[in-house]
């Protein structure tokens, strides 16, 4: 069984999010996603459109996501990777090279984003 984790705040949820998370699963046979609590957004100066309820019910519909469950710091992915006995880590390409020092723990791997998507791109629409 390969385990495998993201993280994100998946606000103003697109199909851009939708790709990474179908194309993390496929990586393994159970994807755990690590949600940004709406405290641990303000700490990163985020302001969500949804709260961390809403932006948790979108997650679970979709079937291929086995466990959500809260990111409260950036301090916590250490203990997450060990806690839940994780293969690969999954991140967006955006973040490529920032998370190398979990190799120690498990593989890192860094997925292209989706073209002409992204929650920036949405906000300046809006």
């Amino acid at each position: 069984m390969t385990k495998i984790i993201t993280y994100g705040t998946f606000d103003y949820f697109h199909y851009g999010h939708f790709m990474l998370l179908k194309r993390a699963a496929a990586l393994g046979s159970s994807l755990i996603v690590g949600l940004s609590s709406d405290e641990f957004n303000l700490q990163k100066n985020k302001q969500s459109l949804l709260d961390f309820d809403k932006r948790k019910e979108v997650l679970e519909s979709l079937n291929f996501i086995d466990s959500i469950f809260p990111e409260n710091s950036w301090e916590q992915k250490v203990e997450d990777i060990k806690n839940h006995n994780i293969d690969i880590l999954v991140m967006g390409s955006d973040w490529n090279m920032k998370f190398d020092y979990l190799k120690k723990y498990c593989d890192v791997v860094y997925l292209e984003r989706t073209p002409k998507i992204s929650t920036s791109l949405i906000k300046e629409i809006l």
